[in-house]
């Protein structure tokens, strides 16, 4: 079974900052500036499902032994069946697959708790959500992407925010306690509107790690995405 959460969505906003915003040179010293957060996000990028190329199990493990606060690791990887069990054996507390990539998610989120890590599905801008509405709490989150993933710093797409409406009210009619997170664009102009629409998860990258201040700018992230949560 997954590790005990706090309450889901009734815990309070979780802010996880995402290290492709990190100086990645400097990993341990920027790890420790945002000791305050919840997660630290740590994207896996394959250069096949993404035209990108980031870390690795060996890099992954090292932030694991290295941060003080627990990984929330999103596998933007084809075949994640065959990687992610990984990533959830190397200690990440959250690991997250794409549903656009998965030949059987369900089957692959069990596996995951059953090592001990919380089971994340994520789906892209374009992807509907209304397959997963079945199967909720086989999920311990759900992953709605801001952007197209791939990317740090690319800007919030407002359009995507109908569909994480959906999922939260689906998952307040089921009574499901699974945790709705955005990645993409999210900052102080943007975390108020996915509050708004449900998310009560948020990874943030530039607005943390390009701060003079991350603690504030953490603390300052919550305490907009709690003013603006998710009630209807």
């Amino acid at each position: 079974m997954p590790p005990e959460d706090d309450g889901a969505r009734e815990g309070g906003p979780r802010i996880n900052p995402s290290i492709l915003a990190a100086d990645f040179v400097n990993m341990q010293r920027d790890l420790a500036r945002i000791a305050t957060a919840d997660f630290v996000h740590v994207d896996v990028m394959d250069n096949h499902f993404v035209p990108n190329l980031t870390f690795g199990p060996q890099m992954v493990e090292r932030i694991q032994a290295t941060s003080p606060i627990p990984l929330d690791v999103h596998l933007m990887i084809t075949e994640p069946e065959r990687w992610a069990p990984a990533y959830a054996e190397l200690g990440a507390a959250s690991v997250t697959f794409h549903l656009e990539a998965a030949a059987e998610p369900v089957t692959l989120a069990r596996r995951l708790r059953e090592i001990g890590a919380r089971a994340g599905v994520a789906v892209k801008p374009a992807t509907p959500v209304e397959s997963l509405f079945d199967v909720l709490d086989e999920f311990d989150q759900i992953l709605v992407m801001t952007v197209e993933p791939g990317f740090g710093g690319q800007s919030f797409m407002p359009e995507t925010m109908p569909k994480l409406a959906l999922l939260a009210d689906e998952a307040r009619r089921r009574g499901s306690a699974v945790w709705l997170q955005v990645d993409g664009g999210i900052g102080e102009a943007t975390i108020a509107q996915a509050a708004e629409a449900g998310a009560d998860t948020f990874v943030a990258g530039s607005a943390v790690f390009g701060a003079a201040d991350p603690d504030a700018a953490i603390a300052g992230l919550r305490a907009s995405a709690d003013q603006h949560r998710h009630t209807h």
